[in-house]
């Protein structure tokens, strides 16, 4: 197997303090949400899924067992793109479904978390030798260049990661950055978590167990850890309720007592008022239709739908439709 360490230098930190200057100084004052997956909110995510409210990451998986063969002979990909993830069991059964096929060549992982994609890379040296694997540590919700062009490609982004993506002022550029690393022919496999009943999707934010409220908290102690800030997560409370107009889920975190908090890496001092919220994620939720009105702005289309009985997730297969012009 050729195997690369990481292939793109990312200033993390400095990347880290301008993105949360901004997002605390908006109009909505939040925390980039890509800032939970230090390594104790990655493990924390892990526990989520595993959790019986949180329907996603089994439904999703069960999808891609029924659809993968489709997928694959669709696309004919010999290079796997994984944003994110690592090597997850749904990242294993499209790796396999290209193995069968006889076309698998190529694997890139592109995570923000270096631990995250050098055990990935171990992982694929050991379960698929001979394909040629690479490591890219940096924010794929930013610069995709490091990719480099397309050709016999998919590109997986699982999860329902892009519902964190704000629908109008962050969804349609990252979507023509993706169409920029696609050549014709190219293959795009997004997981979607649709719109349904508010009562179920509340639950899947807010388990009995108290993990989603934990991994909520733990980017209180990012901000300390890496900012130098001085959050105390015990003085907040975890929010996660369904905003049924805007049709996303919403996660914040609530004062429980009047404080006044210092974040000196991003040159910013927060006052709080007991019961003042601060934004930490949205969580959109799709329909076939709301999903595909997003992409031919971006020379995108949408050319397969896959969805479990219940209509609870869908894998949207999305190929580009011309070269958007720039």
């Amino acid at each position: 197997m050729s195997q690369t360490a990481p292939a793109h230098s990312y200033d993390g930190d400095e990347a880290m303090a301008a993105e949360v200057r901004a997002s605390l100084l908006a109009s909505t004052p939040h925390l980039p949400s890509k800032y939970f997956y230090d390594d104790r909110g990655s493990r924390l995510f892990e526990e989520i899924t595993r959790t019986p409210e949180y329907y996603q990451t089994r439904t999703e998986e069960e999808i891609l067992r029924s659809c993968a063969y489709n997928v694959i002979a669709r696309v004919a990909p010999q290079e796997l793109v994984e944003l994110g993830g690592g090597v997850s069991p749904k990242v294993r059964v499209l790796l396999d479904a290209m193995k069968r096929a006889g076309f698998l060549r190529r694997c890139v992982l592109f995570d923000i978390h270096r631990a995250s994609v050098e055990s990935a890379l171990a992982q694929v040296g050991r379960e698929y030798p001979g394909v040629a694997a690479r490591g890219i540590v940096g924010d794929f919700l930013g610069d995709l260049r490091p990719l480099g062009p397309g050709g016999r490609r998919l590109i997986a982004f699982l999860g329902g990661t892009i519902g964190n993506l704000h629908p109008d002022e962050d969804l349609p550029g990252f979507l023509v950055r993706l169409r920029d690393q696609l050549a014709d022919g190219d293959g795009l496999l997004i997981g979607l978590d649709l719109v349904k009943d508010t009562a179920e999707l509340e639950r899947a934010y807010n388990d009995a167990a108290g993990v989603t409220a934990a991994f909520n908290l733990n980017v209180l102690e990012v901000m300390n850890r890496r900012l130098h800030a001085d959050f105390d997560p015990r003085a907040f409370g975890h929010v996660a309720f369904y905003d049924e107009r805007r049709a996303w889920i919403e996660m914040r975190v609530r004062a429980l007592r009047p404080q006044v908090v210092d974040v000196p890496g991003a040159d910013v001092t927060l006052h709080f008022d007991e019961g003042d919220e601060l934004r930490t994620e949205i969580s959109c939720k799709y329909t076939r239709s709301s999903f595909a009105r997003k992409l031919p702005a971006a020379g995108l289309r949408l050319d397969a739908w896959y969805t479990d009985p219940h209509s609870l997730f869908a894998l949207a297969l999305v190929r580009p439709a011309y070269r958007v012009q720039g």
